[in-house]
């Protein structure tokens, strides 16, 4: 008896298992065999006017505007001027404490008059030695004087020429040293060169400067015209060769908020500016200088502001929605030879690696249909097609996900409509 309990025990064991083992081939064979379907979202292909945008940050800053440094080391003695203030072409703006430079000046001065002092009385002497050297000279010719007499005349008239030649070169350096000492003493002056405003004020009466002679001078001050208002932007290197100049941008300053200011690219930089060089984040950037066409009076110089640079527009071209492009790599071949373990992969007859193309799917008939396409410019939103599509057909426009991955020529899908103000999920 107790084997024939055993027997059953162990029938009804084995029993179970091979219901398991079958339950579970149903389900891979089924299960398997049940094919997927996407559901995405479509939009309708056609014609817009599409505007490359290029953006950019930077800075507001004069179109003109100079910056003043000290010519002469001195202390400021007169400072009629506040930062702010509007100045004229040629108004004096600084003193710095002459004395020093006026005693150089007056020392030149008179070392000039006596250096012409001196050349006169040379010239009189060599007007003497010469005509005394012409008279022996002619005694000499009639026999009358000796070779002694007329040597001795000759060369006391040389010496006295080269005397005379020696203070005319010291007379003419008198006479620089004293249009140095005045340049100098006129340094001390500072002036406005140009109409503006006093946009930086660096120091403070009774404060002491350092001239410019053998470095650079301390900075006083900066005048800057500002009616002519201009951004300077960084462009990176891959869209700075779509910018050119006359395009017009659209300048938006962080102080203003929304506020927008129409400006025209007036000159793209031809040296470019690197940041973080020698690491991964090394970026390299060009200065594009944007001309800002109605100034608002409460823009300064330093704030920051965001720039859309329209390089180029096109109307009427077929477009799509940029996230219904993306990119897809032909399936490589796979060449079986009487091994399944020498399996080799076809590849190119060119020898190179297959590159991705462009492409977008269509919705046709419950399925997407794959189509290569050619693409142009883009702008926020749509990008332009040049081939593959001639408008009117039904692109698949989302979820991002199956167009970037899931999506495959000849896949089932269906389609829902999109709500408005929905956001797709990326």
């Amino acid at each position: 008896m107790a084997n024939g309990k055993k027997s059953k025990k162990k029938y009804y064991i084995f029993g179970g298992i091979g219901l398991m083992i079958l339950a579970v081939i149903l389900l891979v064979v089924f299960g398997g065999n049940k094919e997927q379907i996407i559901t995405v979202q479509t939009e309708k292909v056609q014609k817009r006017t599409i505007t490359q945008i290029v953006s950019a940050t930077g800075k507001i800053n004069p179109v003109y505007q100079v910056m003043i440094s000290a010519e002469a080391t001195g202390e400021i003695v007169y400072l009629p001027i506040k930062e702010g203030d509007v100045v004229q072409k040629g108004q004096l703006l600084v003193r710095i404490k002459p004395y020093i430079y006026e005693a150089q000046r007056n020392n030149a001065a008179a070392r000039l008059e006596q250096a012409k002092a001196t050349l006169r009385s040379t010239e009189a002497q060599l007007n003497k030695v010469q005509s005394d050297y012409k008279r022996i000279q002619g005694l000499y010719d009639k026999k009358l004087a000796s070779d002694s007499e007329l040597e001795t005349a000759k060369a006391n008239y040389l010496q006295t020429l080269g005397s005379y030649e020696s203070q005319k070169s010291l007379v003419v350096q008198s006479e620089a040293a004293l249009k140095e000492a005045t340049e100098n003493l006129n340094k001390t002056y500072v002036y406005a060169p140009m109409d503006g405003t006093i946009s930086k004020l660096n120091v403070e009466l009774a404060q002491r400067v350092l001239g410019s002679n053998f470095s650079p001078g301390t900075e006083i001050l900066t005048v800057a015209d500002l009616r002519k208002m201009e951004a300077r932007v960084d462009v990176d290197e891959n869209d700075v060769v779509l910018v050119s100049v006359g395009d017009e941008a659209i300048v938006k300053v962080d102080a203003f908020g929304d506020k927008e200011f129409k400006g025209k690219v007036t000159q793209i930089g031809n040296s470019a500016v690197s940041k973080g060089l020698g690491t991964q984040d090394e970026v390299v950037n060009f200065e594009v200088r944007i001309l800002i066409e109605d100034p608002d009076k409460q823009l300064r110089p330093g704030m920051s502001c965001d720039a859309d640079i329209k390089t180029e527009t096109k109307p009427n071209v077929i477009a799509v929605p940029i996230q219904s492009v993306t990119a897809r790599v032909d399936k490589q071949k796979t060449v079986e030879n009487k091994s399944e373990e020498e399996s080799q992969v076809e590849k190119p007859k060119n020898g190179k690696s297959n590159k991705p193309k462009e492409v977008v799917f269509l919705a046709q008939d419950g399925k997407a249909k794959m189509v290569e396409v050619k693409t142009g410019i883009s702008d926020d939103s749509y990008i332009e097609i040049i081939n593959g599509l001639k408008g009117g057909e039904d692109v698949i426009s989302g979820p991002y996900k199956a167009i970037s991955k899931e999506l495959e020529d000849g896949v089932k899908i269906s389609l829902q409509s999109k709500r408005k103000g929905e956001k797709e999920n990326k």
